[in-house]
């Protein structure tokens, strides 16, 4: 019998201790402390927290950007999320899960970030050096998909546009302007249409003026 898939999560009490949120937040410091406090996240079976919206689950959610334009692609049929094939995406990420050559949470800030890079070497190949930033959290209570998930937005700043897919999944990649993903805003999933409303916040923050 395959082992069941362990993923990253934290007590809702902990999120809502801070401050529950729908949306974007930019205060980002504040979560943090609290989030990757020592003892406070932990892996749990991937089925229970996708049923329990007393635990949510950490989702890194990469955007990746050069001079301007931000990485967008389209999730191909062969898409591990299956309520998300043929959604346009800004964000790179998924759920974290444990390996044996990261230690327990020694410091889970730091096992995190190790976590993060791992989990978008496989989906695409960043040929150039970035970068990494986190400016955002992202919560969503609309609906049972957001109600167990709580993602944490990467701003990745590239020296060159350079990367390449690795999963099937992704099709149709690019660097786009803002402009142009506002033409094609309908045809993305909720927590990228969340992002592009708030990428010059994002990048604002990593640059302020």
């Amino acid at each position: 019998m395959a082992q069941e898939e362990q993923v990253l999560v934290i007590k809702r009490e902990v999120f809502e201790q801070v401050g529950l949120f729908n949306g974007l937040m930019f205060d980002t410091e504040r979560y943090r402390d609290k989030i990757f406090a020592k003892g406070v996240p932990f892996f749990m079976p991937r089925p229970q927290a996708e049923k329990d919206p007393s635990f949510k689950q950490l989702i890194p959610y990469v955007i990746i950007t050069h001079n301007g334009k931000y990485l967008s692609y389209v999730r191909g049929k062969r898409a591990g999320e299956t309520r998300l094939v043929s959604k346009r995406s800004i964000g790179i990420g998924g759920h974290i899960n444990p390996v044996d050559d990261l230690p327990l949470f020694a410091n889970p800030f730091d096992t995190y970030l190790a976590a993060v890079e791992r989990e978008i070497a496989e989906e695409v190949t960043v040929q150039t050096n970035h970068t990494n930033h986190i400016v955002a959290l992202l919560n969503d209570e609309s609906n049972e998909v957001g109600s167990v998930h709580l993602g944490i937005v990467h701003y990745w700043l590239l020296d060159a546009p350079k990367v390449e897919r690795r999963e099937q999944m992704i099709t149709q990649m690019d660097f786009m302007s803002v402009a142009e993903l506002q033409e094609v805003k309908d045809e993305m999933e909720t927590w990228s249409q969340l992002c592009l409303s708030g990428l010059d916040k994002m990048a604002e923050k990593i640059n302020p003026r």
